[in-house]
């Protein structure tokens, strides 16, 4: 996907998308379906897509670094009631478990400091 695409999506035009007609149409009548679609095509397992998107759909997150042992990892808050831990397993992280509970806003400028 080109820039021209990219900032096309961000402002709802999708004229620009270099796809057949009728995927254009799946896309803005049906966005879930359109995405299970192409998931399969790229061999996603469109479950995962669906379960993504009934999970952060409507939710609040929040994201802060793990600290402890090793101190690669981060912890993402859905509607301050949701934890979810996540450890660096060499170039990737890797889900590591959850929790539930009331929590305090987590920060928002985590990656305020990445350079690209």
């Amino acid at each position: 996907m080109n820039e021209e695409e990219i900032d096309g999506l961000k402002s709802g035009d999708i004229s620009r998308l270099e796809m057949p007609w009728h995927q254009k149409l799946l896309m803005k009548i049906s966005p879930g379906w359109f995405m299970n679609m192409r998931a399969k095509k790229l061999g996603l397992d469109y479950k995962k897509v669906d379960l993504a998107f009934k999970l952060f759909r409507d939710a609040k997150i929040h994201i802060q670094p793990l600290s402890g042992v090793n101190g690669r990892g981060f912890i993402m808050f859905i509607d301050n009631k949701l934890s979810l831990w996540f450890n660096q397993d060499g170039d990737c992280f890797k889900y590591d478990g959850f929790e539930m509970g009331e929590y305090d806003g987590g920060e928002v400028t985590v990656f305020d400091g990445i350079q690209k």
